[in-house]
């Protein structure tokens, strides 16, 4: 990680789970980290949870990224304040409350869609933008998917809803990524088709997903946040094409 010392990551969805994790980790291994999130509250609250000597390296940004001119005017700021996002973990994701078949949910659907894939590809946009514009050569950008964005199982009495389909579309938006990123011969990094978790225990999974099934093993958000510190200190000769991470004694 010496290489990263000192330089800008970007973590969305950082007010809890994988992304607070990620957060913590980070800035633990020298980095600057800006934690996006809807609950400005809960950033504030992050911060105040690190160790002194690191808090002034984590600065959290209220930005829902499922509003394009919110992620535009979040990372114009990075890049004014900080000197640009060297980093990018896509993070954020929303499970979504209702069925596709059910009546009136046309804005519950698009909530899901918003954020789990345009909101991926705006901040991709804007991160890739940003690192070209600096001449970073060494960029990286972590997708954060899920095992259902390659094989839909089934969750009795619950469901996967738009979930399911809106990771599918990440899995071929990340791969689409990365041929762009080729056909422009830049040499950022796209951890694609991305890393891949199974269940884990944040709180996007809900008490009725739980009582649905009870005694699942689920990942820890640390784990994640592991496998994302594992990614990006690869050498510049070696990409991650896809990382699966799935507790002991899941079956699907």
């Amino acid at each position: 990680m010496d290489r990263w010392l000192n330089r800008v990551a970007v973590v969305t969805g950082a007010s809890s789970g994988i992304g607070a994790a990620c957060c913590k980790d980070l800035v633990a291994k020298g980095m600057v980290v800006v934690g996006l999130a809807r609950r400005e509250e809960r950033l504030q609250e992050l911060k105040a949870s690190l160790p002194k000597d690191q808090q002034s390296r984590f600065h959290g940004r209220k930005c829902d990224v499922s509003v394009e001119q919110q992620v535009v005017d979040t990372f114009a700021w990075v890049d004014q304040t900080l000197g640009g996002a060297d980093v990018l973990v896509n993070n954020a994701g929303i499970l979504g409350k209702l069925h596709i078949t059910d009546p009136d949910n046309a804005a519950d659907l698009r909530a899901v869609l918003d954020t789990n894939v345009l909101g991926v590809s705006w901040c991709t946009r804007e991160a890739f933008l940003s690192q070209q514009r600096r001449n970073v050569n060494d960029g990286h950008i972590v997708i954060i998917n899920s095992v259902v964005g390659h094989k839909v199982p089934v969750f009795p009495g619950v469901g996967l809803k738009m979930y399911a389909p809106s990771k599918h579309a990440v899995s071929a938006l990340t791969e689409v990524l990365r041929q762009e990123f080729l056909l422009k011969k830049t040499e950022t990094k796209i951890t694609a088709r991305s890393i891949s978790p199974g269940v884990v225990d944040t709180e996007i999974i809900d008490d009725k997903i739980k009582e649905a099934m009870p005694n699942f093993p689920m990942l820890r958000a640390e784990d994640v946040a592991d496998a994302v510190t594992y990614c990006i200190q690869t050498p510049p000769n070696v990409q991650i094409h896809e990382l699966t991470i799935k507790p002991v004694g899941e079956t699907f």
